[in-house]
């Protein structure tokens, strides 16, 4: 297999994203790791923030969440108004709404479970911190270096970078990581049980990015996971990305009115009901290209990616095992005005 082939090959499987539940056996069977640059600096970027990859061609890449124990099945249960449990069948990959009574099931993101100790797992690591006990993961949010400092809350501790690939369970202790040393604060504005950042200045440089703690929680609406972005009327520039843009590293981003068409989205979305990420519809999803980015600036400064998928009208933050799927007239409408 020459370079070429193996670049496209990888580009396939990484795009596609197929969790498979029996990823983590396979993953100690075969997995090679390899690392591999390429020339699509953006495109690197999302797969280090997305998986753990399995660089061996022909295994589909995992969420980090089935590497370490799996997303299970939507929650089977849901709280009625009197504060009682009903407990209903939720097949995966479908919108998990109690039609009878109108209440939207929740879907259970479990707490990020450590690896095994089989040190025969190699994997490229996400970027990640430990926390209080709990994993947070590269964010899907970002911030100019220049806006980081007026963001910058308490100081937590500083990172011990002792998280690799072949790390076991004894070396996720409080502030290991693996993004190596850095100083990690609270986010002004944003509650630390959701999100923290890394703060570094280097020969004047400002590095900055935020971690997310997108399992261990319940979704059942807007509010539970997108709601604690702060969107909801503090955007102030938004713009959006083509699939063949985002896919090629071409940055061709397009500036999208902040108008009475997008304010409509966003409220049809903070009524979407939230759908449980499979094996079946990440199959559906990313088996195709009818995806498009929106990047929404909001008034702190910081830039939220949304990602659209056209023909499911769904939409999907970050990597957290959950999608939300929007009433149909609203995403369409949204949808065919990005051109």
């Amino acid at each position: 297999m020459n370079e070429q082939q193996f670049k496209q090959r990888y580009k396939k499987a990484v795009d596609q994203m197929k969790p498979d539940d029996q990823m983590k056996k396979r993953i100690e069977q075969k997995v090679n790791f390899q690392r591999q640059s390429t020339k699509r600096p953006r495109k690197s970027l999302y797969i280090a923030a997305s998986v753990v990859v399995a660089a061996g061609i022909g295994l589909s890449a995992p969420t980090v969440w089935q590497q370490w124990g799996g997303t299970t099945a939507p929650a089977k249960e849901t709280a009625l108004n009197n504060g009682e449990v009903n407990p209903v069948k939720v097949t995966k990959g479908e919108t998990a709404i109690k039609t009878e009574d109108s209440n939207i099931v929740p879907v259970e993101i479990p707490k990020m479970e450590l690896p095994s100790d089989d040190k025969n797992v190699k994997a490229s690591m996400i970027g990640l911190v430990v926390y209080q006990g709990n994993v947070y993961t590269e964010s899907a949010t970002t911030v100019d270096a220049a806006d980081a400092l007026s963001l910058r809350g308490e100081e937590l501790g500083k990172t011990t970078g002792g998280i690799h690939e072949r790390s076991g369970k004894d070396d996720y202790k409080e502030l290991a990581s693996t993004i190596g040393t850095a100083d990690i604060y609270t986010v002004k504005g944003y509650d630390s049980d959701f999100r923290i950042m890394s703060y570094t200045e280097i020969d004047g440089q400002i590095y900055a990015q935020f971690f997310d703690k997108t399992n261990g929680i319940s979704v059942s609406g807007l509010s539970d996971l997108l709601g604690k972005l702060n969107m909801k009327d503090h955007v102030t520039a938004a713009q959006w990305e083509s699939f063949d843009s985002w896919n090629n590293g071409l940055q061709q981003l397009q500036q999208l009115p902040v108008d009475g068409s997008l304010k409509s989205f966003t409220e049809a979305l903070s009524l979407a009901a939230p759908v449980a990420a499979s094996p079946e519809l990440d199959e559906r999803l990313y088996g195709k290209e009818d995806r498009k980015m929106i990047y929404l600036t909001l008034e702190d400064k910081t830039k939220v990616k949304l990602v659209l998928f056209g023909e499911e009208g769904m939409v999907r933050y970050g990597f957290a095992p959950v999608f939300f799927k929007v009433e149909q007239g609203a995403f369409q409408q949204f949808w065919n005005s990005l051109k």
